[in-house]
C-alpha cells in the first residue's frame, strides 16, 4: 500500500513539473512580433517541451505586463518612459532591457500613388493636419483626400513616429488609429489614397515605400541612422532578484542573441544587433 501511494506520488509530481517548469510568457510590441515567432519556433525544435505564450498589443501593454507579473519578457519597440522608470524606482524593482535589433520605420503609400520621396516637414503636415490633399503635397498628385494611418497609443511605433516625426505636436483627429499594423499594409494596399507607417520588416509587395528626405531604410542606413526614422528593438526582463541563471527566460534570451537567432532577425526584415 505505501509503495502503491508513493508511486502515484512520484507521478503527480512528475505531471505538476512538466505542467510549470517549462513554461514562458512574452508579451508586448506588434513590431517585435515577427522575430519573437522565428525564435519560438526554432527554440521549439530543440525543446518540443516548452510552452510559449507569444502576444503581440503594443510596447506599452508589454511593460504593463511586466509591473503587474503577468509576463516574464515584455518586448518594445521603443525604451522605457520617464513615468515607467519612476514606477519601477518607486517600487523597487529594475527592468533589464536587451537590444533584439534595429529597425527603420518605412513610410508606405499604394504602388499606384506617383511619388517616392518625402520630407520629414511633409510628413508631419499630413499627419498634423495642415496638409490634407495629395495635391498640397505635391500639384501633380490628384487632387483627393489623404487617408492616413496611424498604429494606436499602446505602440512604441507610434511613440518613437511622434517623437522623431510630430516632435512634440499631436495628430489631427481624422487619423485612422489602428491595433494592427498589418491592418495598415492591407488598408494602404486597397487604397490608392492612403499613407502608413509601419516597422520596415512588416513591408511586403503590396506596398511602395517612400524615401525619407532621400534616403532609403536600408540595412546600412538603419544601422548608421543616416535614415532620420531609425530605431532599436527591445526585450524587457525583471532582474529585481537578479539575472536568471537557468529556466526558459535564460534559454530565450541566450538563443535570442546568438548567431542563429540574429539571423532570425535579419529573416523577419530587421537589422541584427550583433555580429558574429
Amino acid at each position: 500500500m505505501k509503495k502503491s501511494i508513493g508511486l502515484f506520488l512520484v507521478l503527480v509530481l512528475a505531471i505538476l513539473g512538466k505542467g510549470f517548469a517549462e513554461r514562458l510568457i512574452i508579451k508586448g510590441s506588434n513590431t517585435v512580433f515577427p522575430i519573437a515567432q522565428l525564435w519560438i519556433e526554432e527554440l521549439k525544435k530543440n525543446n518540443p517541451e516548452i510552452e510559449i505564450t507569444l502576444e503581440g498589443a503594443g510596447s506599452s501593454t508589454g511593460i504593463a505586463a511586466l509591473f503587474n507579473g503577468t509576463t516574464d519578457i515584455a518586448n518594445a519597440s521603443r525604451f522605457l518612459k520617464k513615468k515607467e522608470i519612476d514606477k519601477m524606482n518607486r517600487e523597487g524593482l529594475y527592468f533589464a532591457p536587451i537590444v533584439v535589433g534595429y529597425d527603420g520605420i518605412a513610410i508606405i503609400v499604394n504602388p499606384r500613388l506617383k511619388i517616392n520621396n518625402i520630407t520629414l516637414k511633409t510628413l508631419k503636415g499630413i499627419y498634423t493636419g495642415k496638409l490634407r490633399m495629395w495635391n498640397q503635397v505635391d500639384p501633380n498628385l490628384p487632387k483627393k483626400r489623404i487617408v492616413i494611418y496611424s498604429r494606436n497609443t499602446a505602440s512604441g511605433t507610434f511613440e518613437t513616429f511622434e517623437k522623431k516625426v510630430l516632435d512634440g505636436e499631436k495628430m489631427f483627429p481624422t487619423v485612422k488609429m489602428v491595433e494592427s499594423t498589418q491592418f495598415e499594409i492591407d488598408q494602404v494596399a486597397r487604397n490608392p489614397y492612403a499613407i502608413a507607417y509601419v516597422g520596415v520588416g512588416y513591408v511586403s509587395e503590396k506596398v511602395k515605400v517612400l524615401t525619407v528626405e532621400g534616403v532609403k531604410p536600408t540595412k546600412l542606413n538603419i544601422l548608421t541612422a543616416k535614415y532620420p526614422i531609425s530605431r532599436p528593438l527591445y526585450m524587457f526582463i525583471d532582474v529585481t532578484n537578479g539575472w536568471p541563471e537557468s529556466g526558459p527566460v535564460k534559454e530565450y534570451i541566450t538563443f535570442g542573441l546568438s548567431k542563429k537567432g540574429q539571423e532570425l532577425v535579419e529573416k523577419a526584415g530587421y537589422v541584427a544587433a550583433y555580429g558574429f
